[in-house]
């Protein structure tokens, strides 16, 4: 019998704040929460930026200065509301106003000699042999040139796109652990998997000693691999800069490396792992390896995820060249602005608006996926659960980067599964599209036409859309793992992300049976029985996760299993519930560490007892079975 994959767990990090426990979605509809889920959203994020430390029995500032709480955020909420989400690029980032530019250059010295100055700091990063450097006044270098050279002058400009969705300022992976130059994406990985796993309320060891190893698997990675100096971007840069490759640069810029990092420094897996790339559809590829794995029966544990950090000079230049991004210009243009200002930046990413181009973000996002029958037995916390993911290439193209046909099948076959399980009326009338919605002007007239036509075809009279890409903007194949977050508040808190920073509803936007809420939607806790991930990507790359909501996934769950065993799992749940809280409380007041477990318990061969029907691993109550099966039985066996 097909185990159904619960969501039993959840946590990362992207420019909203930490998501577990849905803080990252209390950022967003921050105007529309209780006082009391307020205050703890912002002392989470005050926290998490280092503006608030806790001590004692109180929180001060980072000048040492102890208040009552309400009025510490009553002075520092609009620093957390201008320094998180979308914004103008922070320096901490790199400088819009001086984006590195070399330019080449041939100088040819005659018998006596070529002489000029130049400033020290416009000096080539490599000094051509035939240069003799004389050191002058007022930070100058003389340059006498004897014969040709060709040589390469450092020189800056001003950044073209000057907006991005970045991690809350303040934030840094870096200083939670023993990062030892590990690539930002990596930094954001230990953190938004450690957040994850500790989310559920059960220590992962003790969750080990009730599995075997290989019913255990991490599916993570990210779409274009670790491009910061740390990773391949100094591997290909810096031999043309003059500075030493390290030996860390080409392996820990692989693209699977968020998968491998899991499972060597958190959680010591031995079992099943894999990281699929798909573009912008990464998160949904290694989500549906995820649930294919815990349907079959094969495994009862599975950790999915991904990390991209792309917010770098170079790769917001390489899509600028695409004509991909929103650009200052552009978005002045759409303004009817003489300059940008901070509220102009803020609206950059506009999906299914008016609009011209996307937002480039990072962001790394973790699920924890059980099967039924481990969460229902361990009393974890359902928060939902997946039902597929469905995927669909695009067919021939004229362009790689043009759209195709591929995400048609993949929304619709999702929509069929909604009807199957749930029934006509919940696909109807409580259902709702949390759309990849990038902001360029060819997504708004295509994933509009493709959920819209979807709608008719399901006689959906107004499908609600959703896009979090508005807020937080596109952080590549992150992006998924961005969307289900997002989905998953609604089911605690009732509302519906609006797409507050779109003006209006473009004209060419397909809408007849679409409901484009440019404002926060009020849909209830219970309102909504599922809703439609979708993925649109880069490359023909389309995928379409359906998930159910807590209440229908009990609902399933009571289906199957006795009230004996429901009521056993409820019982067992609250102390399950309580460790959590403790966790999330530790978190806000910034005394939780992420989970990084460097040359811990480090196994070789001699460590294990091998037969020829199962491996026994040190520290695991069960042995790995290698007395597989035959899936050629019916080849064979006659």
């Amino acid at each position: 019998m097909s185990q159904l994959p619960v969501i039993v767990g959840f946590g990362g990090i992207n420019p909203a704040g930490r998501s577990s426990f849905h803080h990252g979605y209390r950022r967003l509809i921050l105007d529309r929460l209780d006082t009391d889920s307020k205050t703890e959203t912002l002392m989470s994020l005050a926290s998490l930026m280092g503006l608030l430390r806790y001590e004692g029995d109180s929180y001060v500032t980072r000048e040492g200065q102890s208040r009552p709480i309400h009025e510490l955020l009553q002075e520092l909420e609009p620093y957390i509301r201008d320094n998180t989400l979308i914004r103008r690029i922070h320096p901490d980032w790199f400088d819009v106003q001086h984006i590195m530019l070399n330019r080449p250059a041939s100088l040819q010295g005659d018998a006596p000699g070529l002489t000029f100055c130049l400033r020290s700091r416009h000096l080539p990063a490599v000094i051509p042999d035939n240069w003799r450097l004389t050191e002058r006044e007022g930070g100058l270098t003389q340059v006498e040139v004897s014969g040709l050279c060709d040589v390469i002058f450092p020189d800056s400009r001003v950044a073209a796109v000057q907006s991005a969705g970045m991690l809350p300022t303040g934030f840094d992976p870096a200083s939670l652990y023993q990062s030892r130059n590990h690539p930002r994406g990596l930094q954001m990985s230990v953190f938004a998997a450690s957040d994850a796993m500790q989310s559920v309320g059960i220590d992962f060891d003790q969750l080990a000693q009730q599995l075997s190893p290989d019913q255990i698997a991490v599916f993570a990675s990210n779409s274009i691999g670790q491009l910061d100096d740390a990773g391949f971007g100094g591997l290909t840069k810096f031999p043309a800069l003059g500075k030493r490759t390290t030996s860390k640069q080409m392996p820990l810029g692989y693209a699977q490396m968020p998968a491998d990092f899991v499972n060597a420094y958190l959680l010591g897996n031995a079992g099943m792992t894999g990281g699929a790339l798909g573009a912008c559809a990464t998160f949904l590829y290694n989500l549906r390896s995820g649930v294919e794995e815990i349907r079959s029966g094969r495994r009862k544990l599975v950790l999915v995820g991904g990390s991209d950090a792309p917010v770098t000079p170079e790769i917001i230049e390489g899509f600028r060249a695409m004509g991909a991004l929103a650009e200052d210009k552009d978005l002045m243009a759409l303004d009817q602005l003489s300059a940008m200002n901070d509220a102009a930046y803020r609206r950059a990413c506009r999906p299914f608006g008016n609009n011209c181009g996307f937002t480039i973000g990072e962001a790394s996002q973790y699920l924890v996926l059980m099967s039924d029958d481990l969460a229902l037995a361990t009393g974890a916390e359902i928060y939902g659960a997946v039902a597929d993911v469905y995927v669909h290439a695009d067919g021939y193209k004229k362009s790689i980067s043009a759209p195709g046909i591929g995400n048609y099948m993949t929304l619709a076959k999702a929509a069929s599964l909604a009807r199957r399980l749930l029934g006509e009326e919940s696909l109807r009338q409580r259902s709702y599209v949390q759309a990849h919605g990038t902001s360029t002007p060819q997504n708004r007239v295509t994933e509009s036409h493709v959920i819209n036509e979807t709608a008719k075809a399901f006689s959906i009279p107004h499908w609600p859309v959703s896009a979090v890409k508005a807020y937080v903007g596109h952080s590549q194949g992150c992006a998924g793992g961005d969307q289900i977050m997002s989905a998953l508040g609604v089911w605690k808190y009732g509302i519906i992300p609006g797409l507050i920073t779109t003006p209006e509803i473009a004209g060419d936007v397909h809408q007849s049976n679409l409901k484009l809420p440019l404002q926060h939607l009020d849909v209830g806790v219970e309102g909504m029985d599922s809703v439609l991930i979708n993925a649109k990507g880069f490359g023909g790359n389309n995928a379409s996760a359906l998930l159910l909501s807590p209440l229908a996934t009990e609902k399933l769950l009571q289906q199957r299993y006795a009230t004996e065993t429901l009521t056993h799992w409820q019982k067992a749940r609250e102390s399950v519930r309580e460790t959590a809280q403790a966790y999330d409380q530790a978190q806000i007041r910034g005394q939780a560490r992420p989970i990084y477990r460097y040359d811990h318990q480090v196994l070789t061969g001699e460590d294990l007892t091998i037969s020829d029907r199962e491996i026994k691993l040190p520290g695991y109550a069960q042995a790995i079975s290698v007395d597989v099966d035959n899936p050629y039985a019916d080849w064979t066996e006659k």
